[in-house]
């Protein structure tokens, strides 16, 4: 029988620290519920004590998310874990993630203890945790650099003082697959009492080896693997959770191990995923990159097409990945496009069924044919993480060669429309210009902005990623469109409404004052 290995995802802790990644709370619930739908074993929700606003969406998933286990981090002291405590109370099944690092290099310069410090703070910070709930996981920072001798101390007297989970880190990358794996063996076979808990790990991938770390370690008897949807993480990141799910899976006859995974919501969730953080996914990626199921090579396209096995490993239907091209029309209705987007994964609520129909419609106009990639362009533009206070009525666009470019942008706000104009260097310019002169948020500040092509073709729908900087806050904004332009000024504007349902009108406009969650607080 295939031993089980426990999927523990950190995207909403660990992936969110990747540069430039700024969640809210309704973003995070809905990557939360998806990750319960993918039926991942544990959802790490964030690390309370570091902010208001991740007190606040551990909170909020303890309440409303069922199935997995909710995880909250926290160090080896108190007071981060009664903060833990509070925003996990009310989970199904809770459970406080407590750390502290056993390298000599991270105790003697960043804790500046010493060993049996070390040591007593761990059991310590264990033992007050069990007073809150029976699942307590330990992890050894930067465990990969350590001692030996001591890490196996250190180990051992956590799962005396109760902790039911052990991960040992490879906290900075620094690890190969070869020793990582013997590294994991030595634990087990040092460690007493390693048979009374889950023994998990948790890959960064600095040098580019989180995932092969992972497997090594699953394949040398860890239980439990820490990973992040899309690799998201710190620095380089984490290990994918896409690749090790797939790698267990396609290679099952090797590890003879299985996961709980439901494989065909892997590449609906690496989508979301993308699309709420704004990074996208590169096209050569693993399992979800849009290259990776396609073939251009001639030789390749024969081999797959007398016989899929030639060149493919895993069939893209597993993973979720459609491969229906042309869905719907111009003249189909309403209940056929509900009906498609089901088949995709996609329930809507009326009112966002109507929104995503109109968008449809207008679509539908504008391109020849409708892909499941524009319909999931137009589901996740319909499904509305923060209100919009203010709207695209129209635009106007006056550019060239040889003339100032210019752009007259209409906003819809409370039943009205505001209209400004601006000049600017290209269009995109002179719209955000108008859009912040209608507008007229003070500090904030463009810093990123992409744009690429959800589908091929000249009528190929743009999608468009901005982040805005406001008060040292980065908001991520999307928009989508046929016309870079009009996708151009919904993305900033689906930012600025986001600035705006974060700290409340009346901070906005008249400069003043913290996020609302900040003021709950």
């Amino acid at each position: 029988m295939a031993r089980r290995v426990f999927i523990f995802d950190t995207t909403l802790r660990d992936g969110e620290q990747s540069p430039g990644v700024s969640l809210n709370v309704r973003e995070k619930m809905e990557i939360a519920l998806q990750l319960a739908a993918l039926n991942v074993d544990v959802i790490e929700a964030g690390f309370p004590i570091a902010s208001p606003g991740d007190f606040a969406a551990v909170r909020e998933i303890a309440r409303e998310v069922r199935g997995p286990v909710i995880a909250a981090l926290a160090r080896a002291n108190r007071e981060d874990i009664d903060r833990a405590w509070e925003a996990l109370r009310e989970a199904e099944r809770p459970r406080i993630h407590t750390f502290i690092a056993t390298s000599d290099i991270h105790m003697k310069y960043k804790l500046k203890k010493t060993r049996e410090e070390v040591l007593e703070q761990a059991v310590a910070a264990v033992k007050y945790a069990r007073q809150y709930t029976p699942d307590v996981e330990f992890s050894a920072e930067d465990a990969s650099r350590s001692e030996l001798d001591f890490l196996c101390k250190v180990i051992e007297a956590a799962i005396e003082a109760g902790a039911t989970v052990i991960n040992i880190p490879d906290t900075v990358g620094y690890a190969i697959p070869s020793e990582f794996g013997e590294f994991i063996t030595r634990i087990r076979e040092r460690v007493k009492n390693i048979d009374r808990v889950i023994l998990s790990v948790h890959c960064h991938n600095d040098l580019g080896l989180a995932v092969a770390n992972s497997l090594a370690a699953v394949q040398s008897g860890a239980q439990q693997v820490e990973c992040a949807v899309n690799g998201l993480g710190e620095r380089a990141g984490n290990a994918a959770l896409e690749e090790i799910v797939m790698g267990l899976y396609t290679r099952r006859s090797y590890y003879d191990c299985e996961t709980a995974i439901k494989y065909d919501e892997i590449y609906r969730t690496s989508k979301m995923v993308s699309s709420l953080t704004g990074i996208p996914v590169q096209p050569n990626k693993a399992i979800v990159g849009k290259n990776a199921f396609l073939h251009e090579s001639g030789i390749h396209q024969d081999g797959v097409l007398k016989e899929r096995q030639t060149y493919e490993i895993m069939n893209p239907q597993l993973i979720g990945l459609s491969q229906t091209n042309l869905v719907l029309g111009k003249h189909s209705g309403r209940h056929a496009l509900r009906e498609r987007l089901a088949e995709l994964g996609y329930i809507l609520k009326d009112d966002e069924l109507e929104r995503a129909f109109v968008r449809f419609k207008n679509l539908a106009d504008r391109k020849k044919e409708i892909t499941d990639l524009d319909l999931e362009a137009i589901v996740k533009n319909e499904i509305k993480i923060a209100p919009e206070l203010y709207q695209l009525s129209y635009l106007h666009i006056s550019s060239g060669t040889t003339v100032v470019p210019t752009a007259t942008v209409g906003l819809r706000r409370n039943g009205g429309t505001l209209e400004d104009a601006a000049c600017g260097d290209g269009p995109v310019d002179a719209a955000f210009k108008a859009v912040d002169k209608i507008v007229g948020i003070q500090d904030l500040s463009l810093t990123e902005y992409s744009l690429s092509a959800i589908t091929g073709g000249k009528d190929a729908l743009g999608e468009v990623v901005v982040r805005v900087d406001y008060r040292g806050r980065t908001f991520v904004g999307r928009g989508v469109s046929t016309d870079i332009i009009e996708s151009s000024v919904k993305a900033y504007l689906n930012a600025i409404n986001k600035v705006i349902h974060e700290y409340g009108e009346d901070a906005v406009f008249r400069g003043g004052g913290e996020p609302q969650e900040e003021q709950e607080k």
